[in-house]
């Protein structure tokens, strides 16, 4: 079965593309020609980076000690990104660790432990990256969310308190609403998985050469990864926010400005 290479010819010519969606961007003056230009050229140097440094943990015969390691910076890096996008956040790079570390160990528990695929290098470096990396962005929205939602509604928060309802009584709609709005995405992407759009990690192993019944039971493994890393991610970052929102006697905490 014949398998895709992309030779540096072809990785300038692909990038012809990138010049046309920089041309609509000065046509229809959009104001994001640079922010193109850097996505594109930093893709390129973090890729190359990456592809070079995998070379260490995909061998079989490499050790795994490579592999945790590089799994706990990554984990520490998203921890870090959490607390760049979310600056209104409290704690927000300790719980984006505390999240991301659940949520990779439930996920790699579950497929490494039951043998769902070997834990080589080359199977935990990409699956806890596709953990970590959905778990990130909803884990972003739904810290963000609660907050909002905590600010924005405290005063109805505070009658439910006052008429004797727990602080987990109390918030409870908002808190639905957070991780609802945070789950939301994922589930529609999910739906339309097949008919819609070809997911990458099949078009990839397709592109490869890999039987597509094949890259298709690897997809859908891989699907089930992502719903369950952004349902253990937000859970976890959700517990932690709202157990600093209230003090332990059910009031709302005073947040300094």
């Amino acid at each position: 079965m014949t398998h895709v290479q992309i030779g540096l010819g072809g990785l300038a010519i692909s990038s012809v593309l990138v010049g046309v969606a920089l041309v609509l961007s000065l046509v229809r003056q959009l104001g994001v020609a640079r922010d193109l230009l850097t996505a594109a050229l930093r893709a390129l140097v973090q890729l190359l980076v990456v592809g070079a440094a995998l070379a260490l943990v995909v061998d079989d015969n490499d050790p795994l000690l490579y592999t945790w390691i590089w799994l706990v910076a990554m984990v520490l890096f998203a921890g870090w990104t959490v607390k760049r996008r979310a600056p209104e956040v409290p704690n927000a790079a300790l719980l984006g660790v505390l999240s991301f570390t659940a949520s990779a160990a439930v996920t790699l528990g579950v497929l490494f432990g039951f043998g769902v695929f070997d834990p080589t290098g080359r199977a935990i470096v990409p699956i806890a990256g596709m953990t970590v990396g959905n778990s990130m962005t909803a884990t972003v929205l739904a810290a963000r969310r609660i907050v909002r939602e905590s600010v924005e509604h405290r005063p109805l928060i505070e009658a439910r308190l006052a008429l004797g309802l727990s602080a987990d009584e109390a918030f409870a709609p908002h808190l639905r609403e957070a991780l609802r709005t945070a789950l939301i995405p994922s589930i529609e992407s999910t739906k339309a998985v097949g008919i819609v759009f070809l997911p990458g990690a099949m078009t990839g192993l397709i592109l490869a050469g890999v039987d597509p019944v094949d890259a298709v039971r690897v997809q859908v493994a891989v699907m089930y990864l992502v719903l369950g890393s952004i349902a253990t991610s937000t859970s976890v970052v959700a517990l932690g926010l709202t157990r600093g929102l209230f003090t332990s006697d059910h009031r709302m905490a005073t947040r300094s400005s």
